[in-house]
């Protein structure tokens, strides 16, 4: 697994008729600061999307992108003088006065290499990542982590991340599932992987949102399966099964991780199993692991018949 947390963002702003740099921007109150929810990372902490709309010359037409998906962005007014009050768009119930920044590792296309700017497509409701050559457009989509929390003889297999970030703290074995496989079958891999042991899934056990990174958490329980031996995985310093009360809280890689744990302990102490959904609220620029840096939303948790 890795995680990515926030990270500053490029000033300049994209538009269709050009990038807004530095020496040639709005005034500051207007710029767009705000950046998009990011997907990928190894596995990542963060979250957010800036939702905004630009403005353009009232005597401009309407900016098409050519291409063979019949793409075409909004159109965008403004005022003679900067500074002044501006047509903002509505979209998705919120306004803006500008597009998104591009995301840092999306500049050209991945079909014909074509510049990639910001642009609303025909027919659909938010800023996405589109080329201007050929028109493609390059969605990025929330990603899966998936992972057990493996239990054997009444306590629970950790292993310390060998990578950054968080290097050196501990976590579940858990990572992206990948293509062509369930999420139980990732799960077993993962662990395979990471803590080199065979297990026996027995039922999902939580499900945590992080928005701002763009990332789902699905977890479920297990235990040791024959041969019931575990090892160091390429990407740990060391693999180690806690008794429940020597769980090392503070040394938890990711606000995800911690929660889940905590809530495991809460109903094995309950005699009873749940299943586990919230959404990971994660504070601008907190760290992966900062226990005020995030605040659980929706929660709520179903028993199930399966008791400890």
């Amino acid at each position: 697994m890795v995680c990515r947390s926030e990270s500053d963002q490029d000033p300049r702003v994209v538009t269709p008729w050009g990038t807004r740099g530095p020496k040639n921007t709005l005034p500051a109150e207007e710029q767009t600061l705000d950046r998009w929810a990011s997907a990928g990372s190894g596995d990542r902490t963060g979250e957010g999307r800036g939702r905004r709309c630009a403005s353009r010359p009232r005597s401009e037409s309407m900016w098409r992108v050519s291409a063979h998906l019949a793409t075409r962005a909004r159109p965008w007014r403004r005022s003679g003088r900067a500074g002044k009050t501006r047509d903002a768009r509505v979209r998705s119930g919120k306004q803006g006065d500008g597009p998104p920044t591009l995301q840092p590792w999306v500049k050209f296309c991945s079909s014909c290499g074509g510049e990639v700017q910001a642009a609303v497509p025909e027919g659909d409701s938010q800023w996405r990542h589109v080329c201007t050559s050929c028109g493609k457009v390059d969605y990025q989509n929330p990603k899966m982590v998936v992972g057990c929390i493996v239990e054997h003889q009444g306590k629970m297999l950790l292993c310390r991340r060998g990578i950054e970030p968080c290097k050196g703290m501990w976590t579940l074995p858990a990572g992206f599932m990948e293509l062509g496989e369930s999420a139980v079958e990732g799960a077993k891999r993962e662990t395979l992987e990471e803590v080199k042991a065979m297990v026996d899934v027995h039922a999902p056990f939580a499900h945590f949102d992080v928005p701002r990174i763009g990332q789902a958490y699905i977890l479920f329980r297990g235990s040791l399966a024959s041969p019931y031996v575990y090892g160091t995985g390429p990407e740990s310093l060391e693999v180690k099964l806690f008794p429940f009360d020597d769980i090392p809280y503070a040394e938890i890689a990711f606000s995800s991780i911690t929660i889940a744990i905590e809530k495991y302990v809460e109903d094995r102490r309950i005699g009873r199993y749940s299943v586990h959904h919230g959404i990971i609220d994660k504070k601008p620029g907190s760290s992966p692991n900062d226990p005020t840096g995030y605040e659980l939303k929706g929660y709520f948790a179903t028993p199930t018949v399966h008791t400890v």
